[in-house]
């Protein structure tokens, strides 16, 4: 494999890690977490490079530039046996990086090592002494998977199901609601006359094209378990209380523009995902009101689209990442709504084009999102974050803003500017 030193110091910092040494065991173990990283690749982008014997640094123009120290014959052997011992012995499954000598073009003495790391389609765990962890590359570092950005690798390597599908096994079929089921079926239009109950209770019967079954045998004895979505959107709210304790809404209206001012109304909203999106989306409506202004071709001006206001609501509900201990906190200020959802942009997803409402569809909780369609709370496949754009646009509002953090994704509503002026 012909390696290009010039075409890896332009490239993505998420795809090349520069060490200018690495013959200490300390910082040779700090290589095989980053290799091990680019090998489990939760970014996508098919591996990475280690290069050993170079350094990131400015040059004197204050721009980046990689600085060459360069290697001896014997570190450059003690760095190679070092890292690749341990992608032997301390990773699993192993790894075997393809290794590199380049010469080096700043001192014809030295020669720089690179370690090319292929995305591997196994979740490669990084053991030293007691202590095992799965290490992704985040922007430029090697991190530690955990929470949600760990079960996003499992599912990505298909070591677990996604989360919606994934069998509760500490449930029952005493945990569903048998009213609401029955209600929430003939809403969608999915009551078959002719099928009983236990019909639908079952590992077999779909109730509708693209959900699987609501339930699974499990264990020795083959018990019939439901599933989290089943619990979710056909649960009893004690049950989902017990099951998912952060399964629920917080709703928050301020009297003024930030945090400071006092608390006016507060809500916590349980139950179904679907009670907790109509009763969301009740209370901002109530605070949607109407501007008038006898002057302006639209006199009657609301705060805000409602259609936005229900997209938005619906969005953060059925994208939300279920296994993140955080509930939705939905913020009511006088000049916006802010809906903050749990979960990051899938790694897939271009911020820029989802900020568009271009960006291809993706969806997290594939059930929740078909359910939702049915019983009209949601749009078709890719058109919640397009409809927001829209109507804030046909409304005369400021564009929405999306913001992106590391565990959750916010959609912040500016209120319409007439209302601005008012209050």
């Amino acid at each position: 494999m012909k390696i290009d030193l010039k075409e890896l110091s332009i490239r993505e910092s998420e795809r090349v890690e520069w060490k200018e040494n690495g013959d200490d065991k300390k910082v040779a173990k700090g290589i095989v977490k980053t290799i091990s990283a680019f090998a489990n690749d939760i970014a996508n982008v098919g591996g990475g490079y280690v290069v050993c014997g170079a350094k990131e640094g400015k040059d004197e123009y204050g721009f980046p530039k990689v600085f060459y120290t360069g290697l001896t014959a014997n570190k450059l052997m003690e760095i190679r046996g070092k890292v690749t011992q341990l992608c032997r012995d301390n990773v699993s499954p192993s790894i075997n990086p393809i290794v590199s000598e380049l010469e080096n073009p700043e001192d014809a003495s030295t020669r720089i090592l690179v370690f090319t790391i292929i995305a591997s389609p196994d979740a490669h765990i990084y053991r030293d002494g007691e202590k095992s962890v799965y290490y992704v590359r985040i922007d430029s570092d090697t991190k530690e998977a955990r929470n949600g950005i760990l079960t996003k690798l499992l599912i990505k390597k298909q070591k677990i199901e996604h989360f919606d599908k994934r069998v509760n096994a500490r449930a029952s079929q005493t945990d569903i609601d048998i009213p609401v089921f029955r209600d929430y079926m003939q809403e969608m239009g999915l009551l078959s006359p002719e099928k009983s109950l236990e019909d639908y209770f079952s590992e077999k019967e779909q109730i509708a094209e693209f959900v699987p079954p609501l339930f699974d045998k499990v264990g020795l004895d083959n018990s019939l378990k439901p599933k989290n979505f089943t619990l979710l959107i056909f649960g009893k709210k004690s049950s989902i209380t017990r099951f998912f304790p952060e399964a629920y809404t917080v709703l928050s209206v301020y009297k003024g523009k930030d945090r400071s001012e006092s608390t006016s109304k507060r809500h916590l909203l349980t139950g179904t995902l679907i009670e907790q999106a109509r009763k969301s989306i009740e209370l901002l409506n109530a605070e949607n009101y109407v501007a008038f202004d006898k002057l302006s071709d639209k006199p009657n001006q609301v705060k805000y689209p409602k259609r936005a206001i229900q997209e938005a609501v619906i969005n953060a509900i059925v994208h939300r990442d279920y296994e993140i201990t955080e509930p939705i906190r939905i913020t009511v200020f006088i000049d916006r709504i802010e809906v903050r959802s749990p979960g990051a942009l899938d790694w897939t997803v271009n911020k820029e084009k989802f900020k568009e409402g271009k960006s291809s569809p993706k969806w997290r909780n594939q059930s929740f999102a078909y359910l939702f369609n049915k019983i009209q709370l949601a749009q078709s496949e890719g058109q919640g974050i397009p409809t927001i754009i829209r109507t804030m646009k046909e409304e005369g509002c400021p564009d929405p803003i999306f913001e992106f953090e590391v565990e959750s994704v916010t959609c912040i509503l500016p209120a319409h500017l007439r209302h601005e002026i008012i209050d």
